[in-house]
This record gives C-alpha cells, sequence and structure tokens, in this order.
C-alpha cells in the first residue's frame, strides 16, 4: 500500500487506513523509530510499563540488597494507578 505524505505545518504526515489502525492495535499515541532505513510505527507503551519486571532482573546481577524490600506494597497494589 503506498501513501502520499501531506504538509502539516513544516512538517510532513501520512494518513493510516482504520482497516491498518485497528489491525497494529494502534491507540492515541505511537512510537516511531528508524531501522535499516525504515520508518517503523508501532503501540505506544503506558508509563512506567515493565520497569517492575526490569527491577526484578536486575536485582540478582547487582548482589545488592533491594532498596523496597516490600515492593510491590500495599499502595502499589491498592491505590496506585499503574
Amino acid at each position: 500500500m503506498k501513501a502520499e505524505l501531506v504538509r502539516i505545518g513544516n512538517s510532513r504526515g501520512i494518513r493510516i487506513p482504520k482497516p491498518l489502525i485497528e489491525q497494529c492495535g494502534l491507540k492515541e499515541a505511537v512510537e516511531l523509530r528508524v531501522d535499516n532505513h525504515r520508518l517503523i510505527i508501532s503501540p505506544g507503551r503506558r508509563p512506567r510499563q515493565g520497569w517492575a519486571e526490569a527491577i526484578r532482573a536486575a536485582r540478582p546481577a547487582t548482589g545488592d540488597k533491594p532498596l523496597f524490600p516490600d515492593f510491590p506494597n500495599k499502595f502499589d497494589n491498592e491505590e496506585w494507578q499503574w
């Protein structure tokens, strides 16, 4: 499928057809990156998505005691909006 670049102020943009948006699961925000001269558009991530897993994965490698031994705590599980 080909798409025309359209002028948006000093920038350019493309219109993504609705079926492609639905098929890719795109919402309000997307992530853009360039890989081997290709523009990659992927669904946006939630803020802090994957942080807890990254902390748990890094903990054994450091050999240090965790900064927050009770993580996640009651506040994290019941009151905080992740």
